[in-house]
């Protein structure tokens, strides 16, 4: 809407617009939206405009000369001539909108007002909080709250007389929210022309009420989160004789004390709407999948529909979490969701780290991707886990998808398998429906690459019905499964307090006081984070390998490494700890090869490389993959014991040679690479 709408503003006022969004939380959300049909377009776009625009493009055949460099005796008058274009915008853009509204249905304004018609607070802000903002005034005005929002369409040129006119007149105080932080000004720019906007009024004897107090607030830097319980603070900081100015909310700050109290438990309570969050490895289909979740609900039912996703900095090898809303009525949700009707975790290894269940509501439904079997899958989960799903009065779902996978020829993609799971189980479409929906949505992604594609993401389907079963929940817990600690090591303060919260996905507890104020932070804490994200690890034959370390040099996260050490050195050894003579070496120097399970990615660019086959097994290398989980416990202690071994004398070795460099400890380890990537071996290198 609103690009047509700019684009036909300019045309009429030859004033380029800049139409925007801010930033990941509106770039990243997918969402349901009604295409404008070409006729309206045409009716908004006048042929003699655009012809006119098209005369002044600057050509050889018409030569011109414009944007010429001017000295101080004409420059400043060539800015001012301008002023008329930029004042005539204002109400230009209005008309467009108006013509807009009567081709459209869908009025807007420079000032569009939100709330109780007769508000005393008011909150004024633009961009996608604004929507938050809406649906709670909306919420709240409805319980006789005399709260309202106004959302700005049009920052610049700011128009005072539209701005007045918008507020309601029984306005008392206003907070003006930024989503921007302009150090050591006097506060961030909606906040000052809102201010001057009303002072200059207020002096002109054009303000059509008495000057309310504005305050000014910072809120969501980054995309952090801005919820219906961080704008109910705002309003009741308003309520205060003496509201806070310049303030921030959503964090804590500790330091200069700006920040304001909210209620974090509060929720807006819609029960029409669903909502669905899922927790995905990057690169394992997930979000891939949930988009097309959205596309199915959004383009084949009359459900508006709305997607966030949330990545970490690693991508490909770290957690995703998908946040689908699907409701009757359009969704002005801007922030991520806080309970939810149905959560998956895709990744069996989440379950042991991450609070998954912490969000979901009671009666809610869970679904898990795991390799362990129906009987065992419950007490297989930690206690705290399954006293969650008790006390919650989960209904508990389980598929070994990986299995289904590979059993389908999709090798580690479980996107088709898990999106089936949940349209089978969530109640969203009836079942057939949705298992017909999907098979047309993978025709249209796959068809054109190769039917091969299109059969083998049919028969995950089919095998994926075959293989969701429902988990019967006990009365009591079983078992003594722990969850385990996020971060392994010796570790200092800083990595205690700051670095685990923030692996923990709990950054957002963190207050002001704990971040570096000069922005220099600890190197190589990536040592303590054991994700255990790899279905196989590469596991080493002795007998096999010819020892010529390309396999350490390949590694992108430096997991595997080598040494030759004396065997007098090797005492007290694990159990099936491996090592052999060294070849080139002395007689007692050994050589061995050790993997760190707990970090390793499982891309298998080791196995790739080898170049030593086994003999009587031909499948087979000197390195081999195998499922981590019965690998982890030894190989985390193998690891150990490795790494406390003597390091090799770095003046010994041809520092040129492939077998020898790749002695030397690496400077660059367990990077947040992509799995199997291929820069990182160059930078350790």
């Amino acid at each position: 809407d609103f690009a047509l709408i700019a684009q036909a503003a300019s045309l009429h006022s030859r004033i380029p617009f800049l139409h925007f969004f801010d930033g990941f939380r509106t770039s990243h959300e997918v969402g349901k939206v009604e295409l404008l049909d070409e006729n309206v377009l045409k009716e908004m776009i006048t042929d003699d405009l655009v012809s006119a625009h098209r005369s002044r493009a600057m050509t050889p055949d018409r030569p011109i000369l414009r944007g010429t460099s001017q000295n101080p005796d004409v420059y400043f008058q060539g800015r001012e001539s301008v002023n008329k274009y930029y004042e005539a915008l204002p109400a230009i853009l209005q008309e467009q909108m108006d013509l807009f509204a009567s081709l459209t249905g869908r009025q807007y304004n420079l000032f569009d007002y939100i709330g109780h018609a007769e508000a005393e607070r008011v909150v004024v802000l633009m961009g996608s909080g604004a929507e938050a903002a809406h649906e709670y005034c909306e919420h709240i005005s409805r319980q006789g709250e005399k709260v309202g929002v106004i959302k700005v369409r049009l920052s610049l040129p700011f128009d005072k007389e539209a701005f007045a006119k918008a507020l309601p007149k029984s306005v008392k105080s206003i907070a003006v929210l930024d989503r921007t932080k302009e150090s050591g000004s006097q506060g961030e720019p909606l906040y000052h022309d809102v201010l001057t906007a009303l002072y200059e009024l207020d002096c002109e004897a054009k303000l059509p009420f008495n000057m309310p107090i504005v305050t000014a607030g910072r809120y969501g830097l980054s995309s952090k989160e801005f919820t219906p319980a961080m704008i109910k603070g705002i309003f009741d900081e308003l309520a205060k004789e003496t509201p806070k100015n310049h303030f921030t909310v959503g964090i804590n700050d500790d330091v200069t004390n700006t920040s304001i109290e909210y209620d974090k438990t509060f929720l807006l309570k819609d029960e029409d709407t669903f909502e669905a969050m899922f927790f995905g490895l990057g690169s394992d289909g997930t979000v891939g999948a949930n988009k097309n979740s959205i596309k199915i609900i959004g383009q084949e039912t009359d459900n508006y529909a709305q997607g966030y996703f949330v990545y970490d900095s690693k991508k490909s090898g770290s957690m995703t979490t998908s946040h689908l809303r699907f409701g009757p009525r359009p969704i002005h949700s801007t922030y991520l969701i806080q309970k939810a009707d149905f959560v998956a975790c895709h990744q069996n290894v989440f379950m042991e780290k991450f609070d998954i269940l912490s969000n979901i509501k009671e009666g809610g439904t869970f679904l898990l991707n795991t390799p362990f079997a129906k009987d065992e899958v419950f007490a297989r989960l930690p206690v705290d886990v399954q006293k969650q799903i008790i006390d919650k009065k989960l209904k508990f779902y389980a598929i070994d998808g990986y299995s289904v996978a590979k059993k389908s020829g999709m090798g580690s993609r479980i996107n088709t398998i898990m999106q089936t799971c949940f349209f089978a189980i969530s109640g969203i479409l009836e079942r057939d429906e949705a298992i017909e929906k999907i098979k047309t949505s993978i025709q249209k992604t796959y068809g054109h690459k190769s039917e091969q594609i299109v059969a083998m993401n049919f028969q995950a389907v089919e095998n994926t019905l075959e293989n969701l079963f429902e988990v019967d929940v006990p009365d009591s817990t079983q078992g003594n499964a722990q969850m385990q600690p996020i971060i392994k090591g010796k570790y200092g303060e800083f990595v205690e307090n700051v670095t685990k919260k923030i692996i923990e996905n709990r950054g957002d507890e963190l207050p002001v006081s704990a971040m570096p104020d000069d922005g220099t932070w600890p190197t190589g804490t990536t040592e303590y984070e054991k994700r255990n994200i790899a279905q196989e690890v590469p596991v080493w034959d002795s007998d096999v390998c010819i020892q010529c370390n390309k396999c350490v040099m390949v590694c992108p996260h430096s997991v595997i490494r080598s040494k030759v050490v004396k065997e007098s050195e090797l005492v007290d050894a694990p159990k099936a700890f491996s090592f052999v003579k060294a070849k080139g070496f002395e007689d007692d120097d050994r050589f061995m090869i050790s993997v760190a399970v707990e970090d390793c990615t499982g891309c298998a660019l080791c196995v790739e490389v080898c170049p030593a086959k086994n003999k009587s097994q031909t499948n087979l290398k000197a390195i081999n993959m195998a499922p981590q989980l019965p690998l982890r416990e030894e190989g985390a202690e193998h690891w150990e014991y490795f790494l406390n071994l003597p390091q090799m004398d770095r003046s010994s070795l041809d520092h040129s040679k492939v077998k020898d460099s790749q002695f030397l400890e690496p400077l660059f380890e367990f990077s947040g690479a992509c799995p199997g990537c291929g820069e990182t071996p160059y930078v350790k290198l």
